[in-house]
Formats: structure tokens, sequence, C-alpha cells
């Protein structure tokens, strides 16, 4: 079994244990009140029990967690307080990832790996503009069309769309007014840079788990400064990576220990204007990725931020000071101090308002998953360094990371794109998605045109895919809860 990691102190000693941190968790807390600390720490300690980790670094100052802390007087004044006799600082394995590649490795997926209910909620589509775009991604499996990248998915959409009576029976009605909107939310991401998440080679989970010669888990940390300013693609890529986390990962059941813990950061954005289908299939993933031995650990400003349906998920629990300036603030205090198993010697609404930085309220889940009772607290002191770390640095340790060089080079292989435009080595002329067959050239033979026009790249594609292999490929492409493809992905 796995030693308790500390991570405050008050009364009594405050624990996570291994066992449970696979329970899930919330940070919360207003601005300034000392979350990113907590984040930090909790992180270090499970990195120190073996369990990797994944952080979006919002802020830019999660970085500095590869280097020893510095002498700092806040950290030497935490270190007195709590009479930290063993305090020691250290850095630890760190790999710094990034979508746009400029401050770590590039982290992709594929178009099909995402699938439509994401790619949806990132378009911000309606009902029928993402059925729609379902339907494109149906079409587009059911031929063995692997959507790599952005240009795929433009073909696949101008096909589909010059096409759309030739599916009408098997499919449905394809609005043209559908494809369209489909079409320029493609190409607003395309200009925000969504051709550098959008790709091959995509990203593999193992190498986000591991650890290091000494046992601790590696960090991973995702530069997402840059990211946020599009709100909806950076959470809708911590959702594609938290499905993929459960779809790929085999059940473990009670193990000692998660194999990840995965943070989410400024977590409101995973759930404004979500539909309720979507919140649903979210809650479902919270709810039985514990079991693939992965934690997921939200962090936000109220706890009211989360929906109620998630929030009863996450059983450890940080609560920094929260403000009580209106009415409406007021009630979230209020809100927040109910979900606390209740002790009597604290009045935990009052005391929510009276939290100094870097004092909290915890409560975490005991060995029999009870959870504790609720704990005014000053939380440990990080041992890493509180801050970014120098560019030069981190430019060091991104080429001499153990995954460095695999996903550098990007790769562009042979899918819908190339097929749909004739570009495939055994098409002998190339040939535009938008060609159909009204307007296909006529053959001769014997001197006389024939009516049967010639068959276009679609057609031979669909040659292909009727085929053995082609039905092999069909089934073989299955999509998840999250519409993500399992199978034959790559």
């Amino acid at each position: 079994m796995s030693n308790p990691i500390l991570i405050a102190k008050g009364e009594v000693d405050l624990y996570l244990l291994p066992q449970m941190a696979n329970r899930h968790g919330l940070v919360a807390g207003a601005t300034g009140t000392g979350k990113t600390v907590s984040l930090q720490v909790l992180a270090e300690g499970l990195s120190r029990t073996g369990v990797s980790v994944f952080m979006a670094d919002v802020k830019g100052d999660l970085s500095g967690m590869s280097q020893p802390g510095a002498a700092n007087p806040k950290i030497q004044q935490r270190v007195d307080l709590l009479k930290l006799k063993d305090f020691a600082y250290q850095g630890y394995p760190v790999i710094y990832w990034d979508v746009y590649g400029e401050k770590g490795h590039p982290v992709r997926a594929t178009v099909s790996e995402m699938g439509p209910l994401l790619l949806a909620r990132l378009f911000d589509l309606n009902d029928t503009q993402s059925a729609v775009l379902s339907l494109v991604f149906k079409i587009a499996d059911d031929n063995g069309l692997l959507l790599l990248d952005i240009k795929d998915l433009q073909a696949m959409l101008q096909y589909v769309g010059n096409n759309a009576s030739q599916f009408q029976t098997s499919y449905g009605n394809i609005s043209p007014a559908s494809i369209g909107a489909v079409q320029r939310a493609l190409l607003t991401l395309d200009q925000q840079g969504g051709d550098k998440f959008f790709g091959e080679p995509a990203l593999n989970l193992d190498d986000m788990m591991r650890t290091d010669a000494n046992g601790r888990g590696v960090i991973n940390i995702l530069a997402a400064d840059k990211l946020m300013l599009t709100p909806k693609t950076y959470a809708t890529f911590l959702l594609w990576l938290l499905s993929e986390l459960f779809e790929r990962l085999p059940e473990v059941g009670d193990a000692e220990k998660p194999k990840l813990a995965f943070f989410f950061d400024e977590a409101h954005l995973l759930f404004n204007d979500a539909p309720k289908a979507l919140l649903e299939k979210i809650e479902q993933v919270v709810r039985l990725i514990r079991s693939k031995g992965v934690g997921v650990y939200f962090i936000s400003q109220n706890p009211l931020d989360i929906p109620e349906m998630v929030l009863g998920q996450l059983s450890n629990r940080v609560q920094h000071a929260l403000r009580a300036f209106t009415p409406l603030d007021q009630k979230a205090v209020k809100s927040a101090a109910q979900t606390f198993r209740t002790n009597p010697k604290l009045d935990v609404a009052t005391a929510i308002t009276e939290l100094g930085v870097g004092e909290a309220l915890v409560s975490m889940l005991d060995e029999k998953g009870m959870p504790g009772i609720v704990q005014r607290a000053f939380m440990m002191p990080p041992t890493s360094l509180v801050g970014p770390v120098a560019p030069e640095l981190r430019q060091q340790l991104i080429l001499s990371s153990p995954i460095h060089g695999r996903y550098e080079q990007l790769v562009d292989r042979e899918s819908a794109y190339e097929k749909l435009v004739g570009r495939a080595a055994q098409q002998q002329a190339p040939v535009v998605p938008s060609q159909t067959r009204s307007n296909a050239k006529p053959s001769t033979a014997g001197g006389r045109k024939s009516s049967k026009p010639e068959p276009t790249a679609f057609d031979q594609i669909l040659k292909v895919a009727n085929s053995a292999a082609g039905r092999q490929i069909q089934r073989e492409l299955v999509r998840g809860i999250m519409g993500s493809l399992l199978g034959s992905r790559r």
C-alpha cells in the first residue's frame, strides 16, 4: 500500500490516500487565494507516489515544477508555521506539451479520433447542424475514409454537400445550409491555428503515463496560456483527452493508486453552454473512469460552476476563500458550505469568507471511502519552483525529453483528401471532390458514346469499401461514448 500524501495541517494532519485518489476531487476558491499552489502540492505528492499527472498551465506559472524551489520568505514562513523538520526543495520529472508546438512537444489528435460530438461542441453547432456533421462522419466511417486533418474534413464536407442526393436514401436529408455552417466553422478554426492540433502523429497516451528512474510519476504540463484565448478549443481538447483515457485504458478495479491524475483547470469552461446530452456523457465518463485508474480533479473559482451531477462525484475537496459581497456571492458561500461533512466545532459558511491565502477547508476520503469531517488547515508548501521556468531551460528539457522526436515531424499519409481528389496511386487522373456522376465524361465503345458515365473517385472508393477488406474496416470503425474513434483508428 502506498504511503499517504500529506497535503495540509490544521488541528490534525490531512492526507490524500493514494488508493482513494481515483475518487476524483475539487479545488475551488476565488482568484488569488492559493488554488494554483494547492494544485502544485497535490501534483508533487502524487508524483512522489509514482502516479503520473496531467495538468494544463493556463497562467504559465506551473512550468517551474521541473526545478527545485528557491529560497522564498513566504515558503519559509509556512515551513516554520507547520514545523516541518524534513522539508527539502526538489524538482520533479516533467514533460512539456503544447498544441502549437512552441513551448512543448506537439500534441495532436486526428479529426476521426475526436469525432462529431466534440467537434459539434467546438464549432457551436445547433442540433440540425450537429446531425449533418454526424452523417458526414458516418459516411466516412462506413467507407473506411480516415479524416486525419482539417483538409480531409473539408474535402469530405464538399463531396457530401455536392452529392447529397446520392446519400439521401441511406443516410437521410443533408441540408446544404448545414454543410455550409460546418464549413464556415471549420474555416474559422483553421484561421485560429486548428491545423496545428489536427493531424499525425497523434498522441500516444502511454507517453503521458510513465515514471522516472526513481519511481516518480511524470508530470505532464500543457502550455495553455495561448490555447485559453479560444476557451472552447481548450475545453474541447481536454474533454477529448479525458474521453481517450476512458476509452483506451483497461479496467483495473480498486488499485492501490491511480495510473494518472487529471487536473482540469478553469473547469467552468467545460460546462458553459454545453447541451444536456453532452453534460450527461461527461457525467458518465467522470463516474466510470475511476475504474480505469484515473482520478479527475476540477479546479474552479466556485463549486457552483460544476453541475450538481458531476460535483457529486468529486470526493476529495480543497476549498479556498470565497468572497461574499453580493447576495449571489452569499448564496454561493452557503452552497459550498453545505457540500462538506459537518464539523460541530466549525462554522463552515463563516470560515470560507475568512480564510487567508494558502489556507483552506479540506475534506479527504478515509480508508473506507467515507468523506472526512471538514477541517480548517494550512496547505503544505510546494517543494518545487513556484512560477515559470526560464525559456532556455524549458527548451533544454524538451530536447532531452524521453519522447523528443516522436511528435515534432508532421506526417501526412493518404487519407480522405488524397482519395477524394484523386491523388491516390490507383487513380489515373485527378478528380476533384465535387465531380458528380452527372458531369462525368462519357466513354466510347465501338464508335458510339456510352450513356453510362465513367466511375468517379468516390465510386472507386465505394467499390473498395464493399469488398471484403472494406467490410472489415467498417466492422472495426466503432465510436465510444464521446464519439471518439475506436478499433483500427491508425
